[in-house]
């Protein structure tokens, strides 16, 4: 090979990375200057006396200077260290390799089964939602293997569903027993801010250490309000890459509360003003494009169901309201029902689903329709009953209602183990609703 052709291939090459450096440190941020950054793009930042590095998110550019978020604690790094942009971005490895394990928020397993294998291909973390006219029609019934919801809140695929709840009500438990019941080809899930202890125990109790089929994305409450955020992003993609496959794949992300807070984190250290209860703007912009990339194109489905911890079981917060407006139905547990020992404690007059009516038959959807107004019924007449103020006979309609009431409770409730075939559910809904 002669000089000339190594200078041609040398011509070809970027001999130079360009790099900025740390210009200030603060406890949840680093700012940085010298490179041409835009926002969202990702950083490398190393540590030229500990010779390490992280991955960092530019959440705001001023004129002199970026904001950076960090992927991880940021302990160890000083003025002056350098940081280099990632031009590939932030994305997560794809393939059938990732079923049965648990990864973090960067796709990389964290079950001690070693490194992954057939992976396929890295899939953009972020992304845009499908476009409104490639989205199919919600028309086919999605079981779940919970009575109360199969019958009064008949889900279908590609449906997003919202489980509001207060702390301990629980959520885990509904959650566990749709991932056992449901009729998904995939599962994925994630766990978003929860307690570290949480995660083996969810696999342990709620699952049964069974994982077939089943991926699992966490982001615990001590990791970073970034990797906290992007383990949504990150299973939403993995759903994405499955559906996109053909398949129908549930999506169960525990919780949207942890996955606004982790983005009030990010906003507040990066300058944004706290608007409603503390959370800036960006966080109501955030919920829409996580929560609308769910849902069916012509290859295959994502049925998504987010929790969502109520603060003081006050369903009027901010993100309560603001995941109902996005959502294609809601599922409320509430306290009161916990302590009187119904499982699932399931509010069926405070919740809904909008595509009832389209997966199931319209003698089917009567029968709801009769149920909902014996348990409005007697709502509506529960104090005067308890005081003994109401005495049989006053109102026929009623008296009727209250004496379905025993039967009713027995078809809505059911164990934790003991999960059920539709057909069977909208059988037994047909027979209490006409008895």
């Amino acid at each position: 090979m002669n000089l000339d052709d190594i200078l041609n291939k040398l011509d070809d090459k970027d001999l130079f990375v360009p790099f900025g450096r740390i210009v200030n440190i603060s406890s949840t941020s680093i700012k940085a200057s010298g490179l041409e950054v835009a926002i969202g793009d990702i950083v490398k930042i190393e540590s030229q006396e500990h010779l390490y590095s992280v991955l960092g998110m530019v959440a705001a550019i001023h004129s002199d200077d970026f904001t950076i978020i960090p992927f991880s604690f940021i302990d160890g790094f000083r003025i002056h260290d350098k940081v280099f942009l990632q031009k590939e971005g932030l994305s997560v490895p794809c393939g059938y390799g990732l079923l049965g394990r648990v990864v973090n928020a960067l796709g990389e397993p964290i079950d001690d089964k070693g490194r992954i294998e057939n992976l396929e291909e890295n899939s953009p973390i972020n992304k845009p939602s499908l476009s409104p006219l490639e989205r199919g029609i919600i028309d086919q019934k999605f079981s779940t293997g919970v009575k109360a919801i199969d019958s009064m809140l008949t889900c279908g695929k590609g449906q997003k569903v919202g489980i509001f709840a207060g702390s301990g009500v629980g959520k885990s438990t509904l959650m566990g027993m749709i991932v056992k019941g449901c009729e998904a080809q995939i599962k994925v899930i994630a766990l978003i801010g929860e307690r570290g202890r949480e995660i083996p125990e969810f696999i342990h109790y709620n699952l049964g250490n069974n994982l077939e089929n089943t991926i699992i994305v966490t982001a615990t409450s001590d990791e970073s309000a970034l990797m906290r955020k992007y383990g949504a992003f990150t299973a939403m993609a993995i759903a994405e890459f499955f559906r996109d496959r053909g398949h129908d794949v549930l999506l169960m992300m525990d919780s949207v509360t942890r996955f606004a807070m982790a983005q009030r984190e990010i906003g507040l250290s990066s300058g944004e003003p706290p608007a409603s209860r503390g959370y800036p703007p960006s966080v109501f912009a955030l919920l829409p494009q996580l929560m609308e990339r769910a849902g069916s194109n012509s290859k295959g489905t994502i049925t998504a169901f987010f929790t969502v911890l109520v603060e003081g079981d006050d369903m009027s917060d901010p993100i309560s309201d603001q995941s109902r407006s996005i959502l294609d139905g809601h599922i409320v547990l509430t306290r009161e029902l916990t302590e009187q020992g119904y499982y699932p404690p399931i509010d069926l007059l405070q919740s809904a689903s909008r595509v009832i009516d389209k997966v199931i038959t319209k003698e089917q959807y009567n029968s709801v329709l009769k149920l909902k107004r014996v348990l409005a019924l007697i709502k509506e007449n529960e104090v005067l009953i308890r005081v003994g103020a109401y005495k049989p006979g006053m109102d026929r309609e009623l008296d009727l209602a209250l004496s379905k009431k025993n039967k009713i409770r027995s078809f809505l409730t059911q164990e934790t183990e003991q999960l059920q075939e539709f057909g069977i559910t909208l059988n037994t809904l047909m027979e209490v609703a006409n008895s």
